[in-house]
């Protein structure tokens, strides 16, 4: 009887500069295979432990499964996904490997470009349009000129192009980031001659639900890089929509479902309590979950900074290494979810807004999730959530406190709530959830590869030469992650990472010559005298 063969053409996957010529496969299976020999080819796949599951693990283990190795995703009992489905976050212009990753998912979570507003004690201040829809000018002027302020000189508004040189100054290279990273944000505001009114109506609320704290607690590295990011590169950068139900449902539970088909393993409730070194190799060899091991060639670490600080104080391997031992320097934000239902409808003029100014170090988000969720569409009464960042001052409220507090903000904004009666309600504390970028945190912060040779890192908290934020910096720090094991097993293709777009051309022509700028001022006798 004549057997039947399937031929696969060679893979090929061009080196990335630390692995040289090609690496080629070629396999041909058998149609009919027997237990046996599928267990035994399963055991020869090399093993990757991710531990974490939100953009940055699943970001890497969908790439990996797609290259053949035996992938296991360990969470810690919060639900696939957890962290970064802490509280509602915007999916800006510039995600583009997120877009990306959602078309080749072949699925439509992602509600249409949305208008937003900003408020404080006294009412609204400003209102953004959908920039991509309006006559493109050079940056940072569309966003200046189409902004709706509604109390907001246009003088107090034009002091914020001298911020220009030091945007134009942080390419977001190594040497910026330790130039602008010891100071607050608040010090690079005032150093070029931010209006006061400005940054108390507009600046320091935008900083604090970017970064989740007040100016004075954030990097000036970190500020710019992502004022950059989602407002100033490009006048379309700072367009949102949103997800239309949480990530969990609309994004990941998918997303696992198609890496579960290739056989991508999900354990769920397995809270890492250390790793197994390996003296003769130098390297990790399993991953324990208490009383569980996980044999692993490649471990990928993609998890928030307080998860990571718990694990490293409970493990004897990673306290021998300095990188991870300045890692218990940094810190997380804490974040109050307020979810309420109303007795009727309040018209709320934008769905999403973001707020400050009210009395506390705590900024805060509200949503209308009539206008976002789909399962709110049709209600015939609001349905809002409130995002409280900064909300250490909120934990340790009971929820009729946070609640009161919730309406009072609520009410401040739009004044119809003043007659409305919440007639449901759902409260979540999620202490040091989000990371925070305080002054002096860059030089804690971990590369993505490690001195174990086979563990890697990914997260928002992550430094790379990307260029982009939040959910999106996530993801690629995943794909980073998964090209460094390809890397480092010399084994699969490396994964495609979207660039940012590139600098408008005057933007780029003044960066060049402050770059030959700089060069000339090391060259300065006693250039480096003075505490730069």
């Amino acid at each position: 009887m004549l057997a039947f063969w399937r031929m696969t053409p060679p893979a090929l996957c061009l080196s990335n500069g630390n692995r040289s010529g090609f690496c080629c496969r070629a396999s041909s299976l058998q149609s009919h295979e027997n237990s046996d020999q599928i267990n035994d080819r399963k055991s020869k796949k090399k093993k990757i432990v991710i531990i974490g599951s939100g953009w940055a693990g699943l970001g890497a283990a969908h790439h990996l499964c797609k290259q053949g190795f035996d992938i296991t995703v360990l969470d810690g009992g919060n639900g696939f996904g957890g962290p970064d489905d802490v509280c509602m976050q915007g999916f800006w212009y510039p995600y583009q490997n997120i877009f990306s990753l959602v078309d080749e998912l072949g699925i439509k979570p992602f509600t249409p470009w949305m208008k937003s507003a900003q408020y404080s004690e006294e009412g609204l201040e400003v209102e953004f349009p959908i920039f991509q829809d309006l006559s493109q000018l050079p940056t940072p002027l569309g966003t200046l000129f189409y902004s709706q302020f509604s109390r907001l000189p246009l003088v107090d508004r034009l002091t914020t192009l001298p911020l220009m040189a030091a945007v134009i100054d942080f390419d977001n290279t190594d040497t910026a980031w330790r130039k602008y990273d010891s100071i607050t944000a608040r010090e690079l505001f005032k150093q070029f001659g931010c209006s006061e009114r400005l940054y108390g109506d507009v600046i320091d609320p935008l900083l604090q639900v970017g970064l989740f704290a007040p100016a004075e607690q954030c990097s000036a590295a970190a500020t710019l890089g992502i004022l950059y990011y989602i407002i100033l590169a490009h006048q379309k950068n700072f367009d949102v929509l949103w997800c239309r139900g949480t990530l969990r449902e609309k994004i990941f539970v998918p997303w696992i479902d198609s890496m579960r088909s290739r056989g991508c393993e999900f354990l769920d409730g397995r809270r890492v309590t250390g790793l197994s070194y390996d003296e003769e190799t130098g390297r990790i060899s399993e991953v324990v979950c208490g009383k569980e091991t996980y044999n692993a060639d490649a471990v990928i670490l993609a998890v928030g900074i307080s998860t990571l600080q718990e694990l490293i104080m409970n493990s004897a391997v990673l306290c021998t290494r300095e990188e991870f031992l300045k890692v218990l320097n940094l810190a997380g934000i804490d974040v109050v979810i307020v979810k309420l239902r109303f007795d009727r409808k309040v018209i709320i003029p934008n769905a999403s807004n973001a707020c400050s100014g009210f009395g506390g170090s705590f900024a805060w988000t509200f949503f209308d999730l009539n206008q976002i969720y789909d399962e709110h569409k049709d209600d015939s009464v609001t349905v809002i959530q409130a995002d409280f960042y900064h909300a250490n001052e909120l934990l340790p409220l009971n929820d009729e406190q946070v609640i009161a507090k919730a309406m009072s903000n609520l009410s401040k904004c739009i004044k119809d709530f003043n007659t409305a009666t919440v007639i449901d309600q759902e409260i979540r504390r999620s202490p040091r959830s989000l990371t925070h970028f305080f002054p002096g945190s860059y030089k804690y912060m971990m590369r993505g590869s490690t001195s174990f040779p086979n563990l890697f890192m990914a997260g928002d908290w992550i430094t790379t030469r990307h260029g982009s934020w939040s959910q999106e910096r996530s993801y690629v720090t995943g794909l980073e992650a998964a090209n460094r094991v390809v890397d480092y097993l010399e084994d699969g293709s490396f994964a495609k990472i979207i660039p940012v777009e590139e600098d408008e051309p005057h933007i780029e022509a003044l960066r060049s010559l402050n770059r030959r700028l700089n060069e000339l001022r090391t060259q300065i006798p006693l250039s480096d005298y003075f505490l730069q």
